[in-house]
């Protein structure tokens, strides 16, 4: 049963979902906040560009969800939050789930929702909290038949450049996945790599499992078209991009853009075209 909601999650022409995450205001930090001062503006912007789903916090859902009509983008409820993302983790980090997030997301009509899983140098007990949150979602979400994405992050050392940055290392990537596969996931969030061309491996070691590749961070348009066309040649089943859409000048062009790489296998150049249009 749980097919009956990816099945809105997943785009009916390719298979595939490019999710636009708008859930960093959840987090705390003020450099995440670039771009969705004004929430309903930024979230009916991107709707306006149609992606295939939409990821918000459960205070914020609703932005989407009272819009009439049956073509909006799916919802995916973040389902967590954490407090490691800053130049220096605190002195107590951790990683908290909402409270009934199952129940939540199947009472807010979502397609899937999502839990991070860190690895985060030298804390070792907020990766044991995600794999205690995992555990205890996986129970009520296969009772519910609400899919479960798990994002594996692993993070570069917070003093190099605060947290949320990707370490690119397949080394790291690659068992992060996997643990998430075993501990159930549905769909997987994961970072991309260094060595981009490799990425074939961690879609590999996920099985089943389908694979979207997260943003990162902020990146120019070339770089992030040029990453993303790679990445779909190695087989991923799509996108889940956040501060590369809502802090873009034009996010509904990006997301258009994007949208037509990903499900209609679009160039880079025709894609930058299309963010040359006035």
């Amino acid at each position: 049963m749980k097919q009956y909601r990816l099945n809105r999650l997943m785009n009916p022409a390719s298979g595939k979902c490019f999710d636009v995450a708008i859930d960093h205001g959840f987090f705390n930090e003020p450099g995440f906040l670039k771009g969705i001062e004004q929430m309903q503006q930024a979230v009916t912007t991107v709707v306006q560009a149609a992606p295939d789903a939409v990821q918000l916090t459960a205070g914020q859902l609703h932005y989407l969800q009272r819009i009439p009509g049956k073509n909006k983008p799916a919802l995916v409820l973040r389902t967590d939050v954490a407090n490691v993302y800053g130049k220096e983790l605190p002195a107590t980090a951790f990683s908290k789930v909402i409270e009934e997030p199952v129940l939540q997301a199947v009472r807010a009509d979502a397609a899937c929702m999502c839990v991070n899983l860190f690895s985060i140098p030298g804390a070792p007990e907020v990766t044991a909290q995600c794999i205690d949150n995992i555990l205890k979602l996986k129970v009520a979400a296969d009772h519910y038949a609400m899919p479960m994405m798990v994002e594996p992050l692993v993070f570069r050392p917070n003093s190099e450049a605060g947290g949320y940055m990707v370490d690119g290392d397949l080394n790291k990537i690659i068992p992060l996945v996997r643990q998430a596969v075993e501990l159930g996931a549905d769909i997987i969030k994961a970072d991309p790599c260094d060595e981009l061309e490799e990425y074939h491996k961690v879609i590999e070691i996920a099985g089943e499992v389908p694979v979207l590749v997260r943003g990162g961070g902020k990146a120019s348009d070339e770089e992030i078209l040029q990453r993303t066309k790679v990445l779909l040649g190695q087989g991923i089943a799509g996108i889940v991009y956040g501060r590369n859409i809502i802090q873009h000048a034009f996010p509904d062009r990006i997301t258009k853009a994007l949208m037509g790489m990903v499900h209609a296998d679009s160039s880079v150049e025709e894609c930058l075209t299309l963010l040359k249009k006035a």
